[in-house]
């Protein structure tokens, strides 16, 4: 099991959940939470990534707080300093590069709806620190994305039914992305938001494994 660990963030300590694979060494991956914060869930995801070979940590982008409560959730989504919210995504990537367990040179970052969107966020702000992105049905208004200084890889998963993300939007980005040099790809699945996370009645095993599988296959050819 892993554990909660902090780490530098622009001046001030930022704090995750830290999961180390079975060989002790690996790739250096982040995990961006949903909307709830950095609940169970989300510490799970991360240690299945640790399992497949990645030194993963999920930043608290919530500095503590989680919640239940689809408004709650919310509110705080739509609190979340976004710029503040990088630099805890940017202090994590710099904590895993400073690991003697990572062994890549940059690290890769996957996040859940409102974490997918600010992991595209942060491989715009950061490739330095960031070579590769996977983005699940990623949505926050206030994250917006100058495709003119993406550079790193995108890989995107989406539902056919989730109405909070329309496939018009989704197309439009990576059109968008690929025209100013870029690379984007997408899936599309046959399932609403949030068809990845177990915990909920709109999960979709059958898409959860096609779209666990793809990002690993991403992440294991971009993250170097």
């Amino acid at each position: 099991m892993g554990s909660m660990v902090e780490f530098k963030a622009n001046g001030r300590n930022g704090t995750g959940y830290l999961a180390a694979p079975p060989g002790g060494k690996g790739k250096g991956l982040i995990v961006n939470q949903e909307y709830w914060g950095l609940v169970d869930h989300i510490k799970d995801v991360a240690e299945r990534f640790a399992k497949a070979g990645f030194v993963t940590l999920a930043p608290d982008l919530y500095h503590g707080k989680t919640t239940k409560s689809p408004d709650e959730a919310g509110k705080m989504l739509m609190a979340l300093n976004i710029a503040e919210a990088g630099k805890d995504m940017k202090g994590a990537a710099q904590y895993l590069l400073k690991d003697s367990a990572v062994t890549s040179k940059r690290v890769g970052v996957v996040g859940f709806c409102m974490g997918g969107q600010l992991a595209m966020y942060a491989g715009m702000e950061y490739p330095e620190a960031i070579s590769a992105v996977v983005d699940f049905y990623g949505i926050h208004p206030a994250v917006k994305i100058d495709v003119k200084r993406v550079r790193v890889p995108i890989l995107g998963h989406f539902g056919k039914q989730d109405k909070s993300v329309s496939e018009e939007s989704v197309q439009t980005l990576a059109t968008s992305i690929a025209n100013a040099g870029g690379s984007f790809e997408y899936h599309y699945y046959d399932a609403g938001h949030a068809f990845f996370n177990d915990t909920r009645p709109v999960y979709s095993e059958r898409d959860a494994k096609v779209a666990w599988q793809r990002t690993l296959d991403f992440l294991n050819a971009h993250v170097s």
